[in-house]
C-alpha cells in the first residue's frame, strides 16, 4: 500500500494579492513547505493540483454570485494560476490541472500536466509561451487579453492520464489532502478521493478556507468518510 499526500489549488490567484485571496493563502503555502520538508519520509507521492482555465463558461462572470460563479482567476499559463512562490515544489511528483473548459472543484477532475509545463510560481504577468492570448470568456479581463491565444497551447491532451488513474498506477490506498479552499476544492477532492475508495484524510490546520465559519464543510466531509486530523 502507498500514501500519498494530495495538495490543493496553492496557487497565486487564491493567495493574498491575487484575483480571487483567501485569507491565510500565502502563510499556507509556506506552512505546508515546512510539513512536506519534515514529513516528506511518511508518503510514497506528492502530488499537486491547479485550477486552470482557459474557457470556462459560466464558472467566471463579471458579476458572480461566489457561489457558482466567480470573478476570473487561473487562467491558463499567468502567473496567478501559478505554484505560490512559497510552496516548494522540490518533493511534487506531478501535477493535476483542472477546469480548462468548465467549472472543476475535485483534484480527481484534473488532468496530468506534461513534463515541459511543470508549474514553478517563477512566471511573471504577461510572461507565457508564444502564442499565449485570451481566455475568451465573456466578462474576463486576463493578461491574454488582446492577443492571439489559442486554447491548444494550454488544453490537455486527449489521453492526460487523471489524478485517480495516476494514484491508481502508483498502488496509492491512502491519501491527506491539504491546500485551498477547505469549503470548496478541498472538500471536493476529499469526497471524490472517498467514492474512489481511497483511505482520506484531511488535515483541517494545513487548509484555509473562504467562509468564515468551516464546521458545516468540515462535518460534510466527516458524513462523507472522511477523517479530519
Amino acid at each position: 500500500m502507498s500514501r500519498a499526500l494530495i495538495i490543493v489549488d496553492v496557487q497565486n490567484d487564491f493567495c493574498e494579492g491575487g484575483a480571487l485571496p483567501v485569507a491565510g493563502g500565502a502563510d499556507l503555502a509556506g506552512a505546508i513547505s515546512e510539513y512536506v520538508d519534515a514529513h516528506h519520509g511518511q508518503f510514497d507521492h506528492v502530488v499537486a493540483t491547479q485550477d486552470w482555465h482557459i474557457e470556462p463558461g459560466a464558472h467566471f462572470s463579471a458579476e458572480p454570485d461566489f457561489a457558482g460563479s466567480w470573478p476570473p482567476h487561473c487562467v491558463a499559463g499567468t502567473r496567478g494560476a501559478e505554484l505560490h512562490p512559497d510552496l516548494d515544489p522540490e518533493f511534487i511528483q506531478a501535477y493535476f490541472r483542472k477546469g480548462q473548459f468548465t467549472a472543476a472543484y475535485s483534484g480527481f477532475e484534473g488532468v496530468l500536466a506534461p513534463d515541459e509545463a511543470v508549474p514553478t510560481g517563477d512566471r511573471k504577468l504577461g510572461a507565457i509561451p508564444a502564442g499565449g492570448g485570451g481566455a475568451g470568456s465573456a466578462g474576463v479581463d486576463s493578461d491574454f487579453a488582446g492577443s492571439d491565444f489559442a486554447a491548444g497551447d494550454f488544453a490537455a491532451s486527449e489521453d492526460a492520464i487523471g489524478l485517480d488513474d495516476w494514484l491508481q498506477s502508483h498502488d496509492v490506498e491512502d491519501v491527506v489532502v491539504v491546500g485551498i479552499a477547505t469549503d470548496h476544492c478541498v472538500k471536493a477532492t476529499a469526497l471524490d478521493a472517498v467514492q474512489a475508495g481511497y483511505s482520506v484524510t484531511v488535515l483541517r490546520g494545513l487548509t484555509v478556507g473562504i467562509a468564515e465559519d468551516l464546521d458545516d464543510a468540515v462535518a460534510e466531509m466527516e458524513f462523507g468518510g472522511v477523517d479530519i486530523a
